[in-house]
């Protein structure tokens, strides 16, 4: 995509994930739990393919997740890590989304 393409269009980056500078997005607070990052390099790839993914199936199975992350490399983690960093963002992000329908 070249940058004139992007035009009128938000673009969201890693830094913009957390909601203050002393807190974490969800997804980031499980990768960092679950150990689903090592050197750095492949995580913000990961983050932002997995926001999308969250936002579009918030209840994946492992299948679901390891397919979706089919496209990202990571030499570092061995993947099974980081597909549990997902399932576990997910809950909570899942968990998150009810506690705010109840109020």
């Amino acid at each position: 995509m070249l940058a004139v393409q992007a035009q009128g269009s938000e673009i969201q980056t890693v830094e913009g994930m957390a909601p203050s500078d002393d807190e974490l997005h969800p997804i980031q607070q499980a990768f960092s739990e679950k150990h689903g990052l090592q050197c750095g390099f492949c995580t913000p790839g990961f983050l932002m393919t997995v926001t999308e993914f969250l936002r579009e199936v918030p209840d994946p199975t492992e299948e679901n997740i390891r397919e979706r992350l089919s496209g990202n490399l990571c030499r570092c983690t061995g993947y099974q890590n980081i597909v549990e960093a997902v399932q576990l963002a997910a809950e909570r992000m899942r968990e998150g989304a009810s506690a705010g329908d109840s109020d």
